[in-house]
């Protein structure tokens, strides 16, 4: 609510919250949670097992506290090559919305962005957007991954999947609640802007992720699955280990993605204030962007023109 001064009056004005403008745009709409379609849900945290106080003696697992970040947006996207640094761009429709309706305090929103990213003729990318509205505590186990190098990254960065809804193919080459540091087994890219940390994950860079995938989209418009990112704790005064956001992804369609002309995003520039982005080696995209290609043909026919819908709306 804003108050609006008018003929030497004061009048209140409801004003739409700037992350509720995000929510409602995008490719992927915001579904009920275990209950939607082509859509994406915030999942209970405690549905995920993670180190608890005693893991390093006990070895327990145990459910996991409120995230870091709240989900904020899922955005699919198809480009004519690979997305990177998806947040810097100055259309970026999250940031947008950020820059023009935030006010007091929502200024200091810092966002915390994973770009999963799929290669082939047509490459695909599922970005998803969380934030906080709290400092980042110095020192802590996110200040620290945030702030180090990108080794420490690779050693840490986790996810925790679990499939809700499957064929049981999915399920057994998947697994359910299967933990894997993206890290060391995915190419990852790793940049820290003014007010948010971005991290692509090439799921090309390794042949396991690229027959895994494979598999998979061959049943997505009927697979629901819950990730989870985190930090992986260590030792003992980082336990226990905290989530830095949790998603639902719901039986999306694959041509539901909306188009972006890599292009544009050439010839950005990172903050004044950032590090340059670092690139690690990775394995050809080729080989999983001619899986992707032959599986999408066979879900349907290529429309004899495309309309290129715009990621910034």
């Amino acid at each position: 609510m804003v108050v609006v001064v008018e003929n030497g009056k004061m009048m209140h004005e409801e004003v739409e919250d700037w992350k509720e403008i995000v929510r409602k745009g995008g490719s992927l709409q915001n579904v009920q949670v275990d209950d939607g379609r082509n859509g994406w849900a915030t999942p209970s945290a405690s549905s995920f097992l993670v180190r608890g106080h005693n893991f390093f003696q006990r070895r327990v697992k145990v459910a996991a506290g409120d995230a870091l970040f709240k989900p904020l947006a899922v955005d699919w996207l198809k480009s004519n090559a690979r997305l990177d640094h998806v947040l810097a761009h100055p259309a970026n429709r999250v940031m947008q919305v950020h820059r023009e309706r935030a006010c007091g305090d929502a200024l200091k929103s810092y966002f915390f962005a994973i770009n999963l990213q799929v290669p082939g003729r047509d490459h695909y990318s599922a970005v998803f957007y969380f934030v906080t509205d709290e400092p980042i505590v110095e020192g802590s186990l996110l200040y620290r991954f945030i702030h180090e190098d990108d080794n420490f990254r690779n050693s840490r960065f986790k996810l925790i999947n679990r499939i809700v809804r499957g064929p049981w193919i999915v399920r057994a080459t998947v697994g359910n609640h299967a933990a894997c540091l993206l890290g060391r087994a995915l190419t990852c890219r790793y940049i820290r802007g003014a007010n948010y940390f971005e991290i692509d994950v090439d799921i090309g860079s390794s042949a396991v992720a690229n027959a895994i995938l494979h598999l998979a989209l061959g049943y997505v418009t009927s697979v629901t699955i819950d990730m989870a990112f985190l930090i992986e704790a260590q030792a003992v005064d980082e336990l226990p280990e905290k989530l830095l956001g949790a998603v639902q992804i719901a039986q999306i369609e694959m041509d539901s993605a909306t188009f972006v002309e890599v292009q544009q995003l050439r010839d950005v520039v990172p903050p004044s204030n950032a590090p340059l982005p670092s690139y690690q080696s990775g394995l050809s995209w080729c080989k999983l962007g001619r899986s992707l290609s032959k599986q999408s043909k066979s879900d349907r026919k290529e429309a004899d023109t495309e309309t290129k819908g715009s990621y910034w709306e």
